[in-house]
């Protein structure tokens, strides 16, 4: 509701107190004692010609003058007390405001114009008949045709001016009211926009920290485990025999020079889409933002330079050089495929193979990769560890978010995920994928 009509309704809860603002009831009580001034100075003519007392008929014009301190609650009444006195020629002044007042209102205008057209009627033959008795007394010394002429000027000269302006006040008044409501409105569905803006960017920096948390955890988790087994079997080694003490020494450091490369590789790629602080951002572009937030994570792992599935060799090279028994199998002719979907299957494997190395030390591992036609599935499946190792001595700890992650890589591109123990006491992990 706007302002205007809330002050309305707060008026009708209040009566007689019924003006919106001090200045129109100030208006209206002024209108009202110039009318009741002015029907009273005509109640004394319509006293004398009446026959009755002169005090009556002046009190008669103070009560019925003012009754134009009702036109803005009973229009309808002001208009009709002005048809029902016009015989006596009293209350022009409340004739003319009331049918203005009538003409400006929300009534129907079948209601309007039925008053207007008796006020004009009544006014037409009460100067039809003043004329013609002035002509008769010989006050008038005009032709015949000025009674009819007179009578017509009149009777339109009192009712259509203040009827058509009170239209054109009307139409201009509810013009602006409508006006106002639409720019209500409008704010109104600006604020919505606003706070679902707001709601969709807090959403899009939810999506980010989960995105980046993922990122990080895939790319430190896989390269620190390995770091870490090679360096308990270098600690068991190191007397024993000092050439695979090297040799486990060298991949430990190579390990960790991946490990800091693809770290910079992501800071970096986070440093340059970092936005720059701005003052003063429109609400308009407040939408955009927060949608090209949104979307920002699929983006940037579609652009971004990142593991492939023919890096899978590698990735099981390494595991089985930290002393774990992996085979790899790939059925199914390879092919290119988009970045985001490689780039998932890749982690799937990879965390599961990290998984292994935390969890079952020495167990022997299956890593099967299936390439379909309209989908790529892969599978890591480990046997229960035979024997405790170095690798399991080692202890690595477990933040419980890889299978997390891996379950939300996969859903985000509308594949299965499937994790769980087997019947033999091993562990399998099984993705699927869609193609395109």
């Amino acid at each position: 509701m706007t302002t205007t009509g809330e002050l309305r309704a707060a008026a009708e809860k209040g009566p007689p107190w019924w003006w919106v603002m001090w200045r129109s009831a100030v208006l209206d009580v002024g209108l009202a004692l110039v009318s009741a001034a002015e029907c009273a100075v005509e109640g004394v003519p319509f006293a004398q010609d009446a026959g009755i007392p002169l005090a009556v008929g002046i009190v008669f014009g103070l009560l019925a003058g003012s009754v134009l301190v009702l036109r803005r609650r009973w229009p309808i009444a002001v208009v009709l007390v002005s048809i029902a006195i016009t015989p006596a020629q009293m209350g022009f002044l409340m004739g003319i405001v009331g049918l203005y007042t009538l003409a400006a209102s929300e009534l129907p205008r079948r209601i309007i114009g039925s008053l207007a057209g008796m006020s004009l009627l009544g006014t037409l033959i009460v100067t039809f008949v003043r004329v013609r008795q002035d002509m008769a007394r010989g006050d008038l010394t005009m032709g015949d045709w000025f009674v009819p002429f007179a009578s017509i000027t009149t009777s339109l000269g009192l009712t259509a001016p203040p009827l058509l302006l009170g239209l054109y006040v009307g139409a201009r008044r509810r013009l602006m009211e409508s006006l106002r409501e639409r720019a209500d409105s409008l704010e109104r569905e600006l604020q919505l926009l606003a706070e679902r803006a707001e709601e969709r960017a807090e959403w899009a920096r939810g999506e980010e920290r989960t995105r980046i948390a993922r990122e990080m955890h895939d790319v430190v988790a896989h390269r620190v485990s390995l770091m870490v087994v090679h360096a308990a079997a270098l600690q068991a080694v190191a007397r024993k025999d000092p050439e695979k003490a090297v040799k486990n020494a060298a991949l430990v450091g190579d390990m960790g020079r991946q490990a800091l490369t693809e770290l910079r590789e992501m800071l970096g790629v986070l440093r340059s889409d970092a936005p720059k602080p701005r003052e003063g951002v429109p609400l308009a572009a407040v939408g955009a933002a927060a949608a090209a937030a949104a979307s920002r994570a699929a983006d940037e792992e579609s652009v971004a330079d990142g593991p492939w599935l023919a890096d899978l060799d590698v990735l099981v090279g390494q595991s089985a050089a930290a002393g774990m028994v992996v085979e790899l199998s790939v059925d199914g002719d390879s092919r290119v495929y988009a970045a985001e979907i490689e780039q998932t299957a890749f982690r799937v494997v990879q965390e599961a193979l990290t998984n292994v190395h935390k969890h079952a030390a020495g167990a022997k591992t299956h890593v099967r990769l299936a390439h379909r036609a309209a989908e790529i599935a892969m599978q890591v499946e480990n046997e229960p560890p035979d024997e405790v190792s170095a690798a399991a001595a080692a202890r690595l700890p477990s933040g419980g978010n890889g299978l997390v992650g891996m379950r939300e890589r996969v859903l985000a591109l509308g594949g299965v995920f499937v994790s769980g123990p087997t019947d033999a006491g091993g562990f399998r992990v099984s993705a699927v994928i869609p193609a395109s």
